[in-house]
């Protein structure tokens, strides 16, 4: 690209922070750095025309954590790290709404609800069992009981007969959500870079130097937060993660409200818009969907279309109007990686598909990081 001396004036010359990423941890990592160094010079790279990845292809789940899940967490994790995981969700959580407020995120607390397959009863059971200790584990942070038992109100089909609910479960719109970080980053004097592919970047004793798709450059610190495509530029356990995601047209009169996690989490919906977006399925086939392309396969668009036919909406008539898919960071540990990774280099990655949880505060504590 023959960039002119104004271009590389302005725009790539002198900086202080450069970020690779600009979703949810990278423009949270970017305030934060505004923040603490009002004068710098702090520059947003991002390889997609929006914030690829999961920033603006999530579900929109405020939540921390199904029964289920932290039952199965227990299994690999001791009792504190469970523990530190959903606090730290949950403070992430709090930490989004003070920064860009409830109402630019158009945040709903519906109520989180897992379900269970008629087939289920191993899992169903040891949920039902556990559900107390699980409580009291819990306490400490929520001050009260989290898990209760619902009847099917919603009359889904082919499930128990009894939803395990969380009250304190939430819904957020993803696209007013980034809109207001982008918003808020841009009037604090944050340049951001769309369409700029990091290729390689190598550092140095004082700074770091970045050959990208459009242009080399320079910055004194570089900070990762491209999340499930870490692995493209940083060696961590950290591997991609596609989550395939579908949305009805409106529905009239819908009587779903909230949050839903169905077969250990693996499937998840909720109401958006007088519509249901559904998504899920990489059991399937991990191997597939371990993958950075942006695509739908028929394997998992079919099954999501055939539980929304016998189970979510068994009585009522819906249209597909639309399928997309995202790219989450996951590896062998629920913990986020943020960590100093050389001289002038630094990474907030592995969000294990809660970045809408704790994808604010892993860009404050990557911002942290540096001096």
């Amino acid at each position: 690209m023959n960039l002119s001396y104004w271009e590389i004036k302005t725009w790539l010359s002198h900086i202080d922070y450069t970020i690779v990423g600009s979703g949810i941890v990278g423009l949270s990592c970017a305030l934060q750095l505004r923040n603490r160094f009002p004068k710098a010079k702090i520059l947003v790279l991002e390889k997609g025309t929006l914030p690829q990845g999961a920033s603006t292809k999530n579900a929109g789940f405020a939540c921390f954590g199904s029964l289920s899940e932290i039952i199965d967490d227990l299994k690999t994790h001791t009792e504190h790290e469970v523990v530190e995981l959903v606090k730290r969700r949950v403070d992430g959580l709090r930490l989004l709404k003070q920064t860009i407020g409830q109402e630019q995120i158009q945040y709903q607390e519906l109520g989180g609800y897992e379900l269970f397959p008629e087939t289920e009863t191993v899992l169903f059971q040891e949920c039902l069992s556990k559900r107390e200790s699980i409580n009291q584990l819990l306490e400490p942070i929520f001050k009260t009981k989290v898990f209760s038992l619902k009847e099917n109100t919603f009359q889904f089909k082919n499930i128990k007969d009894l939803y395990i609910y969380n009250q304190f479960e939430g819904q957020i719109d993803t696209g007013s959500m980034m809109d207001a970080l982008l918003k808020k980053a841009q009037s604090a004097g944050i340049k951001i870079l769309n369409n700029v592919t990091v290729e390689n970047c190598s550092d140095g004793i004082d700074s770091v130097q970045l050959n990208c798709n459009l242009f080399n450059f320079s910055t004194s610190k570089l900070l990762i937060a491209t999340n499930g495509f870490a692995s493209q530029l940083i060696h961590q356990n950290v591997k991609p993660a596609r989550a395939q995601v579908l949305i009805t047209k409106p529905i009239k009169d819908l009587h779903i409200k909230g949050t839903f996690h169905l077969d250990k989490g693996y499937y998840y919906f909720r109401n958006i818009d007088e519509r249901i977006l559904f998504g899920g399925g990489r059991n399937l086939d991990f191997k597939t969907e371990e993958t950075t392309e942006f695509a739908n396969t028929k394997l998992v668009q079919d099954k999501l279309e055939m539980l929304l036919r016998t189970t979510i909406l068994p009585n009522t008539a819906f249209e597909i109007e639309h399928r997309w898919s995202g790219i989450m960071g996951v590896g062998n540990q629920k913990k986020a990686i943020v960590k100093q990774i050389s001289n002038n280099m630094f990474c907030g990655v592995r969000l294990g598909g809660m970045g809408v949880a704790i994808g604010s505060l892993v860009g404050k504590e990557l911002a942290d990081l540096v001096s």
